[in-house]
C-alpha cells in the first residue's frame, strides 16, 4: 500500500508558507496549511491553485469540514489534482467524529487505512492515533498522517501548549478560554468566547474543543 504522498510538494510548501509545528492535541503539523488561516499570497502557490478557486475558498472562510472545502475544491480540480493540494492544504480532521468521507481525503489514505483510523475510537490523545498507526506504518508516515487530524481537548484541563495548538489561537485567547474555567457546557463556552470574537470564529475554535473528560479507550 502507498501512503508516502507528494513529499517534495509538500517541503516546497513548508517554505512558502511559513508553519510551525506544535506538539499537544492538535497535532503536529510542519507542512500543511489549514484553509482558514492560510493568506492569499502563501495560497496562490499552492499546486493547481488558480485565482477562482482561491477567491472562492477566502471568501467561504472559515470552514468547519473539509467537505467544504472539498466541495468547492472539485468544481475546478480533477480528483488526482485535489490529492495533490490536499497534500498542502487541509482543514484538520477530528479523529473521534470525523466520516468515512472526510477520511478517504487524506491524501494517501486508501479504505484500509481509513478502517484503522475508525477502528480505534475513541482517541483521548494523539499519543494514541501515533501508537496505534504506529502498528501499520513506519514513524516517518505516523508524523505525515498526523498532520490531517486531532482529537478535541478539554477545555477545563487543557494545559498552555494544547490550547495554544488550536489554529490562530493566540495569547491573548488563550488567557480568555481559562478566565471562564470550569466550563459547565459547550454552551457557556460559545457565550463566553463570543464576548471576543464573532459566531463563526467561536464555531472555528468548537471545532476543536470539548467540555468533560476524554474517552479513555482500552
Amino acid at each position: 500500500m502507498q501512503l508516502r504522498f507528494c513529499t517534495a510538494v509538500a517541503t516546497a510548501v513548508l517554505i512558502s508558507i511559513g508553519t510551525v509545528g506544535v506538539h499537544a492535541e492538535v497535532g503536529r503539523n510542519e507542512s500543511v496549511a489549514n484553509p482558514n488561516q492560510i493568506d492569499a499570497e502563501a495560497l496562490a502557490k499552492l499546486p493547481h491553485m488558480n485565482e477562482k478557486l482561491a477567491k472562492q475558498l477566502l471568501n467561504a472562510r472559515p470552514f468547519l469540514s473539509m467537505l467544504d472545502v472539498n466541495a468547492l475544491v472539485v468544481e475546478h480540480l480533477d480528483a488526482n489534482q485535489a490529492a495533490e493540494l490536499y497534500a498542502t492544504l487541509f482543514l484538520p480532521l477530528n479523529l473521534n467524529a470525523a466520516s468515512r468521507e472526510e477520511i478517504l481525503l487524506v491524501p494517501g489514505v486508501g479504505k484500509r487505512m481509513a478502517h484503522e483510523f475508525e477502528e480505534y475510537r475513541p482517541y483521548e490523545a494523539m499519543a494514541r492515533f501515533r501508537r496505534e498507526m504506529g502498528k501499520y506504518v513506519d514513524d516517518e508516515e505516523v508524523a505525515r498522517l498526523e498532520q490531517f487530524v486531532f482529537v478535541p481537548i478539554d477545555l477545563n484541563t487543557a494545559s498552555d501548549e494544547d490550547i495554544l495548538s488550536i489554529p490562530g489561537l493566540g495569547k491573548r485567547m488563550l488567557h480568555e478560554f481559562k478566565e471562564y474555567r470550569p466550563y459547565k457546557n459547550m454552551a457557556q463556552f460559545r457565550r463566553e468566547i463570543g464576548k471576543y470574537v464573532d459566531e463563526n470564529e467561536v464555531a472555528r475554535f468548537e471545532r476543536y474543543v470539548t467540555v468533560g473528560e476524554q474517552p479513555t479507550g482500552e
